[in-house]
């Protein structure tokens, strides 16, 4: 199939067939010059040069449809053509007051959060923090020039010739942010805090494996009630990091409520499962294209080598008599809802049901944007392999598991019917918030000396994790929340 633009033929030469063959989109574009076809003469602003091989990068193909409109081609996950949702990708070379329409034509998602406002997010490099694009200024629509794939189209206006402008689906946080961020951990030598290589995946890089609690409680002869957390099993689901950061700055803090948590629990923390995946730009699949979330009953050494270690030492814990393992908490973030929420497992035991709802409905007091009515309890088949399935399959009756999930987009608070988009900040407020309710949950409010108050106020958390620099926090995000001064509960 040919298409006419602008007086030239267009052919799609890898499939000898329709343009948008996405099963050929095997790289990321490489500091590609998009010029009008048949053009030959010097590189002139205005020539858009699009590049993703960078970290968690995406995007597979760039069509030049017009001067003003571009059509871009996400690549699928590695050895996985079925799964073509992250984007992330760099623009340069642009002409001052340039407007152009990008089309991004091969979603491999019928519903998105697109359609009820949400938006890209963009920076640049004058101006270096993410912000949400105007949701005016996108749409979503099914479109027939594309084998009628639903295609997100947004338009923007670039400002300063200078200027790398940088694209992508969600707030991304790369491999490498986590690593800096954990290394930061480390250099404090808090004696609460120990940070251990649980694994390697496939291509090597580090399973990193945290325990916080207070190291007196790892004497052998007290029994230990373990909390359980990872994240980012789905590479593309970028929130997840946030709220896994947002727990662990809460839980190495010196908030008095920490410090009887780190007391009392010890909390045992994954931030990232599939490294691999996130590094890649993948959406929801590992290197080697499997969905890690499906293979928890029978993880391989060498195929799933992250997902593997992790069962490992969790029935391992299971099988000592001294620890009791309370919680598994596997996070995720969500493409068509709205809010944070979570999924618990279905028990034939009416008591046990009542007691699993106990945690999202703290949770729920807790979190404004936490929402208790889109939080439910299934044993769909299709799940039986998730990490909430499998292990609510194998712990005892006092044991936990559930998935957290938060919005892409943003959360509606009670009582409002205009959403707010979430930021970095209010992922990570969410985390902050999952710490604290331990504290309702295991009743010690009652240890909180002089009844001081037990809301977080933001600057006592991130102020302990140093600057950007250091940790991988968003440059001006502890500033930010100094000058907000948001306490945890609203």
């Amino acid at each position: 199939m040919e298409r006419k633009m602008e007086g030239s033929t267009v052919r799609d030469v890898d499939t000898g067939g329709e343009t948008g063959g996405e099963d050929v989109l095997v790289g990321n574009v490489n500091k590609l010059m998009v010029s009008p076809p048949g053009y030959s003469g010097p590189q002139r602003k205005g020539h858009l040069i699009f590049d993703a091989c960078f970290e968690s990068g995406n995007l597979g193909r760039v069509d030049y449809i017009s001067e003003f409109e571009f059509d871009l081609f996400i690549r699928p996950d590695t050895c996985n053509p079925r799964f073509r949702v992250w984007f992330n990708f760099t623009v340069e070379n642009v002409r001052e007051t340039q407007r152009v329409i990008f089309n991004v034509v091969n979603f491999s998602k019928t519903k998105s959060l697109y359609r009820d406002g949400m938006s890209p997010v963009v920076k640049s490099t004058s101006r270096p923090k993410w912000q949400r694009l105007p949701a005016k200024n996108v749409y979503y629509y099914r479109c027939p020039d594309h084998r009628r794939n639903y295609v997100m189209s947004f338009a923007f206006c670039f400002d300063r010739e200078e200027d790398v402008y940088q694209f992508s689906y969600c707030y991304p946080y790369t491999y490498s942010r986590l690593q800096h961020y954990l290394a930061s951990l480390e250099r404090r030598n808090l004696s609460y805090l120990q940070r251990e290589q649980l694994g390697l995946s496939v291509q090597q890089r580090r399973l990193d494996l945290l325990t916080i609690t207070n190291p007196d409680h790892l004497s052998a002869d007290k029994e230990k009630k373990l909390v359980f957390l990872t994240a980012r099993v789905h590479p593309g689901e970028s929130p997840a990091s946030f709220i896994c950061q947002g727990v662990i700055d809460f839980l190495v803090s010196q908030h008095p409520v920490a410090q009887i948590l780190r007391d009392h629990v010890i909390f045992k923390i994954v931030p990232m499962l599939n490294p691999d995946g996130v590094y890649l730009g993948n959406y929801r699949c590992s290197l080697m294209g499997f969905d890690l979330n499906r293979h928890w009953q029978d993880p391989s050494p060498w195929a799933h080598p992250t997902l593997h270690a992790v069962k490992q030492l969790i029935v391992q814990m299971n099988q000592d008599p001294r620890v009791s393992l309370e919680f598994y908490i596997d996070v995720h973030a969500h493409s068509t809802m709205l809010n944070g929420f979570m999924y618990g497992n279905v028990f034939e035991d009416e008591e046990r049901v009542q007691r699993q709802a106990v945690f999202p409905r703290l949770l729920c007091q807790n979190a404004p944007d936490f929402s208790f009515s889109n939080t439910s309890f299934n044993r769909d088949v299709v799940k039986a392999g998730t990490g909430r399935r499998f292990l609510g399959g194998l712990l005892d009756d006092t044991s936990y598991c559930y998935t957290l999930e938060v919005s892409f987009y943003s959360y509606m608070t009670a009582g409002s019917n205009a959403p707010v988009p979430y930021t970095e900040e209010t992922y990570m407020k969410l985390g902050r918030n999952v710490a604290r309710t331990f504290l309702d949950y295991y009743k010690l409010n009652n240890l909180i000396k002089d009844k001081r108050p037990t809301h977080i106020p933001s600057s006592e958390v991130t102020s302990q994790t140093g600057n950007a620099k250091g940790s991988g926090i968003d440059r001006d995000a502890g500033d930010r929340e100094r000058g907000n001064n948001q306490g945890v509960r609203q």
